[in-house]
């Protein structure tokens, strides 16, 4: 221990060092503007405080990786004290930063415990038999609950806009999924067949009155269309080439969304947009003419939310559908073929699977899911335009998928709810709240490098196992 200190203590004196350099621009500065111009104002109290709980968090990190494990709990423990304590800080984000760095230091005391009792756990006949039991009955809970939630109390305007919101990418998680954590092949130009699928229905929707519905399959032929187009020009290549090309045709859908105006009307979008329907019934508290509204049809007095409801139950049937669909087909051959293409592309040829058929397929499938959830969107916006569908959805989306684990659809999930709603659920914070984000990717590439869900059941077993315990 005393050999150790030494470096321990220099360590977490250039962390801090290091933090206290990258964040005087941050946190050490604020901007206001006073209708005459900006005015600085000075934050070198909070700056100080943030710098000592980082000093003190690394070295607690330190000390648990040396196998110190009661010093740095206890050291963990007590910055969580001091964070939850009703003192008289600058600001709450400072409360919440100690409190923060006191956890991760308890997270990675037990870590190394909880992580080998859990991968023994799952490597017996019996853990694993029960993991599964627990997996489906909370899947099944997961689901009750999205289906009860416009009835729950908290269900807010808010609360139910930020639920379409995150199921959205839910959905589009789960067709990346098929192409990258199943088939295994990088696409940074996702966002593109997004786009197809809310142009598509926004053309047909203003320019020819047909509706959504009608409109849906439409949209995903389309977008699997593409898919296609796309998928010819890259069956040669792999890694980063495959993501370069994907990524650069992303960009040219973008660019003729935008200059070609005769199409798309340009940078000045579509709008006016409708709605979907439900049996001709629209969710507004006027209808146009010929059409009578979903108050009228049903008796029910107006409300604001009720359109929000709808769309609500709208994607998340469209992600039922999506996930339903993934599963069923990772046990057929072409879900095998997926995996097997992910794994090895020459044992795939090897084994007579054609590499050109698997890999189409896999864009073509998961295109079309982006389609889909394009049509939605642009029905429930009622405005798009070339600004919605940049790179950064695509990374997003793409980013969504490697956190939640490659092939699982639950932890696509989960990333869903941390990378869309943690910045919102944060929103109080501020200009911190970015911070916070960022700060909760590190920690899951830290402690789950591999996602959130890293175990993947195979889509085959030779022999069968109990699904209970």
């Amino acid at each position: 221990m005393e050999a150790r200190l030494p470096s321990m203590l220099k360590d977490a004196a250039m962390t801090a060092l290091v933090a206290a350099a990258l964040g005087i621009f941050i946190v050490g500065f604020r901007t206001y503007d006073v209708g005459k111009g900006l005015t600085f104002d000075f934050q070198f109290v909070e700056l100080g405080i943030a710098v000592v709980t980082i000093f003190f968090g690394r070295l607690g990190l330190q000390l648990a990786s040396v196998g110190l494990k009661w010093p740095a709990f206890l050291l963990g423990t007590v910055l969580g004290a001091i964070g939850a304590a009703p003192l008289r800080l600058p600001s709450t984000f400072l409360h919440w930063f100690i409190v923060l760095a006191g956890v991760l230091i308890v997270l990675r005391t037990i870590w190394p415990w909880a992580n080998e009792t859990m991968a023994s756990v799952r490597q017996s006949p019996r853990g694993a038999a029960y993991g599964r039991y627990f997996a489906k009955w909370f899947g099944a809970g997961l689901l009750a609950l999205a289906i009860l939630m416009p009835f729950a109390p908290f269900a807010d305007q808010k609360t139910m806009d930020l639920a379409v919101l995150i199921l959205t990418y839910v959905m589009l998680g789960w067709g990346l999924n098929i192409v990258v954590g199943l088939a295994g092949l990088l696409d940074l130009g996702y966002v593109a067949f997004y786009a197809v699928g809310a142009y598509s229905y926004a053309l047909l929707s203003t320019q020819y009155g047909l509706g959504f519905w009608s409109v849906l399959p439409l949209a995903g032929m389309m977008a699997a269309a593409f898919g296609l187009m796309l998928g010819f020009p890259v069956l040669r290549l792999r890694g980063d080439y495959l993501a370069i090309v994907t990524m650069g045709f992303g960009e040219i859908i973008r660019l003729v969304l935008l200059n070609w105006v005769d199409l798309s009307n340009g940078p000045a979008g579509i709008g006016s947009i409708p709605g979907p329907t439900l049996f001709g019934a629209v969710f507004a508290e006027t209808a146009p003419a010929g059409k009578q509204t979903f108050a009228e049809m049903t008796g029910i007095p107006f409300s604001s939310n009720q359109r929000l409801i709808y769309l609500y139950y709208i994607i998340l049937m469209l992600a039922l559908v999506t996930n339903f669909f993934t599963q069923r087909v990772r046990r057929l051959p072409v879900g095998r073929a997926w995996e097997a293409l992910r794994e090895d592309e020459t044992a795939c040829k090897a084994l007579g699977i054609n590499p050109t058929n698997t890999k189409l397929t896999a864009f073509a499938v998961g295109a079309m899911f982006a389609g889909f959830a394009g049509s939605f969107f642009a029905a429930k916006q009622r405005f798009i335009s070339p600004e919605s569908f940049t790179f950064i959805e695509s990374a997003i989306i793409l980013a969504i998928v490697v956190l939640g684990g490659m092939g699982s659809q639950i932890g696509v999930v989960l990333a869903a709810v941390l990378l869309i709603g943690l910045p919102e659920w944060f929103r109080d914070l501020g200009a911190y709240r970015m911070v916070v984000f960022g700060l909760a990717m590190v920690l899951i590439m830290v402690f789950r490098p591999r996602g959130l869900i890293a175990h993947r059941e195979p889509s085959v077993r030779l022999h069968p196992v109990r699904a209970g315990p």
